[in-house]
């Protein structure tokens, strides 16, 4: 069936068994295609009714349907002309995981944070009415994405304009993680059939025991909808001025479809309350949702087993010191916005629940709680994505930052994340964070490093920031005890001569792999793990710049502000003019594919800082010499 499906206009052709049959393929090629390619399996297996029901009513692209997030658009693609290339799904010049202008004119409109689709719906609905056109606008948003702010923002100004505007509401209860909060518990609030009919038909007994009691049931029955509203979300709705429909089955392509159809007719703001399985027609996924949400590769090669253990991964090792930290400290608390699971903070909460708090999708709110809690003499660690803390950045810079508050920010994902792509890649966080006043940025070169400076970071008297990748860390033995860094201080890692390398973070190791083929080759690079990118370590550069040819500055950011700029910044401040080279990302969104496929591409392997170093070397006319390598710790503080 889905062989005949080229566009949604293919949809209207068919009858609703064939529809039926449709989901099903739909759901199986899901399966299939992201078990080789890894995705977001879930979601998409819970949205695939939904989304034929809503291609079969409305006539896309002329009428607009944006997905919040896009995590649930699998199906979407498969059908809008995708269908050829979906085996790319995710792979570094193939489909997008999520919806992308760029990709089809049935994406209207580009998406992978949460809560955006009302407020954009309404900027195309406005939009629509000023030109005059005749079109519908559809927002489909879950549950888990209702908590965001903007949502509610948008919701109350498009209520308030009376606008044509449909809003699909997808309740999974779940958005990775189950959801959290009031409202959360106010959308599942419903009225069992069961209950409702026993009601229903005790109200009909006494009205027509009453003399004219058939008008009075009539009455009734008209106002059923209104009687509802009052145990279900409808009341919410209704306040901000959205017709409200629903709850209805998400999984019912009779009844969508019926609905949709109804509605396409209103021209106010409406809301259709929709109730769909996470998962949907994978057992696993349907059983645990959460694990299911977002995966890897589900068919793997035979790996030969022995006894090598696995290297554990950033995030784990933050979780397991934050616990140990935290239980030798009662004012350090976990915060995160609906990834406790994603943060490793999972961890901390099944450890200290009354100390760890998931506000949902909400970070503005997470990052000035923790600001409230800091004044009130707590330690609150912000665990948040790199690419996600971005939309909490007023409230670091006004309510952490301007009053001084040791908020400890945890940037999980920072640099490439790998297929999630542009809206996932954590490559601006040097940038926007150093720019705070009061603000210290670190990065660790290891595991180790990193249990030291989350140490620092709870020690530290004002807000700091802790940035680290997605993915294994080195696999290098962990120190016994925890020890504070001095703030500011980087570590010499190879003492050489002619250029001086400056690294930080993840592209540490990469480095010194690189320093030592260069040192095998007669040349003898200064390599230096910065760990601090704010502040610099400022005595080091006053003292080794001068004496180098050439300077070289590698990190997994954007060059845009990030590492790079603040080494030839300070070298301004210094009046030290050695030249620099900067290693990093371009100035432009970096696209989907694996992490070590982009990191070739864009030199940040080692084979590519490797070359890039060299030719700094022979461009400075280095002479090369043979000399034995020598490694110390760190430079003077």
């Amino acid at each position: 069936m889905l062989e005949k499906i080229n566009s949604p206009s293919d949809l209207k052709k068919l009858g609703l068994e064939e529809l039926e049959i449709l989901a099903q393929e739909i759901r199986q090629i899901i399966i299939e295609t992201v078990s080789q390619t890894g995705g977001h399996l879930a979601p998409s297996l819970g949205a695939v009714e939904l989304t034929l029901a809503l291609h079969y009513v409305f006539d896309s692209p002329k009428d607009k349907i944006i997905w919040d997030v896009g995590h649930q658009a699998y199906a979407h693609k498969l059908i809008t002309g995708r269908r050829h290339l979906f085996h790319t799904l995710r792979q570094n010049g193939g489909l997008s995981g999520f919806p992308r202008r760029e990709e089809s004119p049935h994406d209207a409109f580009g998406t992978g944070h949460a809560s955006t689709s009302i407020s954009a719906a309404l900027g195309m609905a406005i939009a629509r009415d000023l030109q005059e056109k005749k079109n519908k606008v559809v927002a489909v948003i879950g549950d888990g994405a209702m908590t965001g702010g903007l949502a509610l923002e948008a919701l109350n100004q498009a209520g308030e304009l009376d606008e044509d505007l449909i809003v699909v509401l997808n309740d999974n209860k779940m958005s990775i993680s189950p959801n959290v909060g009031a409202l959360s518990r106010f959308l599942s609030r419903k009225v069992t059939s069961r209950t409702f009919r026993r009601l229903k038909k005790e109200i009909e007994r006494f009205l027509s025991s009453l003399p004219g009691g058939e008008n009075f049931i009539q009455l009734a029955k008209r106002s059923e909808d209104s009687f509802l509203s009052l145990f279900t979300p409808g009341m919410l709705f209704l306040a901000l001025r959205f017709d409200y429909i629903g709850p209805c089955d998400g999984h019912d392509l009779r009844k969508l479809i019926e609905t949709f159809e109804h509605v396409k007719e209103l021209d106010v703001p409406v809301l259709v309350h929709v109730l769909t399985i996470k998962g949907k027609g994978y057992p696993p996924a349907e059983k645990n949702p959460t694990a299911f949400h977002g995966v890897g590769k589900l068919k793997t090669e035979k790996k030969n087993t022995s006894d090598k253990i696995e290297v554990p991964t950033y995030t784990e090792i933050f979780a397991q010191t934050l616990v140990e930290l935290a239980s030798q400290d009662k004012r350090i608390v976990g915060i995160t916005a609906a990834m406790p699971e994603g943060t490793g903070l999972s961890c901390f909460r099944d450890t200290f629940p009354e100390r760890f708090f998931d506000v949902g999708i909400a970070e503005e709110h997470a990052v000035t709680m923790a600001a409230g809690m800091a004044a009130e003499g707590l330690r609150p660690v912000v665990a948040i994505y790199s690419t996600f803390l971005q939309r909490s950045y007023d409230q670091i810079i006004h309510d952490v930052c301007l009053q001084k508050l040791p908020v400890v920010f945890v940037l999980d994902r920072a640099g490439i994340v790998g297929e999630d792509g542009p809206t996932h890649h954590g490559v601006f966080d040097l940038s926007y964070l150093r720019i705070i006043p009061n603000m210290v940025v670190m990065a660790p070169k290891d595991e180790n490093e990193l249990r030291h400076m989350l140490k620092t970071a709870l020690s530290y008297e004002g807000p700091i920031a802790l940035r680290y990748p997605r993915g294994r860390a080195v696999g290098v033995p962990l120190d016994p005890y925890l020890k504070e860094l001095p703030i500011g201080a980087a570590e010499v890692l190879m003492e050489g001569e002619d250029v001086l390398v400056l690294a930080i973070g993840y592209m540490v190791q990469p480095t010194l792999r690189a320093a030592k083929r260069l040192e095998e080759e007669g040349f003898h690079p200064f390599v230096v793990n910065a760990r601090f990118a704010k502040p610099l370590d400022h005595n080091l550069i006053k003292q080794i710049a001068p004496k180098m040819k050439a300077i070289v500055t590698i990190e997994e950011n954007v060059l845009a502000g990030g590492f790079g700029s603040a080494v030839m910044e300070t070298l301004q401040d210094l009046e030290i003019h050695t030249p620099v080279t900067r290693i990093g990302l371009p100035d432009k969104f970096i696209p989907h594919g694996s992490q070590p496929t982009l990191r070739q591409k864009y030199g940040l392997s080692e084979e590519g800082i490797y070359q890039k170093i060299k030719q700094v070397f022979l461009r400075h006319g280095t002479k090369v010499k043979v000399r034995p390598i020598t490694f110390r710790k760190r430079f003077g503080a």
